[in-house]
């Protein structure tokens, strides 16, 4: 039998799908995580064949210690993953450290963290990417901005979602940059691109070859929320054009993407950048090597009618899996925040959208920085009962009252039959 590894198996919660994934097909699944073992979800408990409880994940000596158990109680560890961004380096140094020859080793990781080389795969795949500059000194970027004006748009090379990240207007704003900036963080300044994320995700089997895909639809982008501190809207489309499709593998190849989820960011111009991109091209953003974020992978299952966990475990297995997306739906999520008073309550939604909705609870707090603090999903047949659901969920009254929201966790719901649209039926009284 052969020996998985899962770091942090229990976030975000629904992951424990990954572990009793794996071991329907006859890994013998490991979980270590510093969550207490009676806490973790009970199906989590069900897929792990043992659990190995660290006080503190970043510390590298329990971390190792805790691998080391399991290699000499289980023998040889075949697999190590986390499929979490946060915990990419450390991954890799581990399997490093052991000799788990399956994923990719610290040497490695540079091409799929830093943004900067993440471009010349994107260009090897045929890929627009938005000029940019590694920002070393004042002068050098002034120069960039006079090249190809303002404004301009700069994060960290390496670094998750849109955090620390600056929209730079004019040269006040630029010399204000320098002054905010965190010492010894590499930054890259990019061109600003404005357009609607457009994702490519799903799995990839060890040549390369994308045996699932789903897209994401999200405006507005992530940075934009954290700006603003707006709600989170954004949905799965299962619909890809065959065009965007073709681009998505192209970039999974060049990026030698294998066995594993991937998370693929592009924008989708909405606006033209004189001698660089028209309305409609496709811009290469960023790839992340793991699955998107929060509970966007029920979403996609949701919207694809498939088990995005199992078709994982399956690709690894070696079983290549025949997926059949049957039938089709847009999966979306609207998310609030506390502090807001809104104009439906909680029990307006669950009845307004009962044949819709499909989870709903509270995020990780870890995660609501940027998701928001109360989520609803729910699968439409109808594209245009998007929007609907999106202004009944964030439709406002006194925006700074605060408000009580519902339980702590998400939750799903099996739904009734969906053909129907909602759009002509729906009425502002609930």
């Amino acid at each position: 039998m052969k020996n998985f590894v899962l770091i942090s198996p229990n976030f975000p919660e629904t992951y424990y799908q990954f572990a009793i994934s794996l071991r329907n097909v006859g890994f013998r699944v490991l979980g270590i995580g510093d969550q207490d073992y009676n806490d973790l979800h009970p199906k989590l408990r069900e897929g792990l064949h043992e659990y190995y409880r660290v006080n503190n994940l970043d510390n590298w000596d329990e971390e190792k210690e805790a691998v080391g158990y399991f290699e000499r109680k289980y023998s040889h560890i075949d697999y190590l993953e986390s499929n979490n961004e946060y915990w990419l380096r450390k991954d890799s140094r581990l399997r490093d450290l052991f000799s788990i020859d399956t994923g990719l080793k610290e040497k490695d990781l540079d091409t799929y963290q830093r943004k900067s080389l993440m471009k010349e795969k994107f260009i090897n795949a045929g890929v627009k990417v938005a000029p940019y500059i590694l920002v070393n000194d004042k002068e050098s970027l002034n120069k960039f901005a006079e090249k190809y004006g303002y404004p301009l748009f700069v994060k960290p090379d390496i670094g998750v979602g849109a955090e620390e990240s600056f929209k730079i207007k004019n040269k006040e704003e630029l010399d204000q940059f320098f002054s905010k900036k965190q010492e010894n963080v590499q930054y890259i300044c990019e061109t600003f691109v404005q357009g609607d994320i457009v994702t490519f995700d799903g799995i990839a089997d060890k040549d390369s070859n994308v045996v699932f895909m789903a897209s994401l639809h999200c405006p507005p982008s992530i940075s934009d929320i954290l700006q603003s501190g707006s709600e989170m809207f954004y949905y799965s489309n299962p619909f890809i054009d065959p065009e965007f499709e073709k681009i998505g593998r192209a970039t999974v190849k060049s990026f030698g993407l294998s066995n594993r989820c991937f998370h693929i960011e592009f924008f989708k111009v909405t606006k033209a950048v004189k001698g660089f991109c028209e309305v409609g091209d496709i811009v290469g953003l960023e790839v992340n090597i793991r699955t998107p974020g929060g509970y966007t992978p029920d979403m996609h299952n949701y919207a694809n009618s498939v088990n995005m966990y199992q078709i994982y475990a399956d690709t690894i297995a070696g079983l290549n899996p025949i997926v059949t997306c049957s039938p089709k739906y847009y999966c979306a999520t609207a998310s609030r925040r506390d502090g807001i008073q809104y104009f439906y309550s909680h029990e307006d939604i669950m009845r307004t959208f009962d044949k819709e909705i499909v989870g709903a609870g509270r995020y990780p707090k870890v995660l609501s920085g940027v998701m928001g603090d109360l989520f609803y999903m729910a699968r439409f047949t109808n594209p245009k009962d998007l929007d609907v659901f999106r202004d009944y969920v964030n439709r406002k009254t006194a925006p700074e009252t605060k408000i009580t929201t519902t339980k702590s966790t998400m939750y799903k719901k099996k739904n009734s039959s969906m053909n129907e649209s909602i759009c002509d039926t729906h009425i502002d009284g609930a």
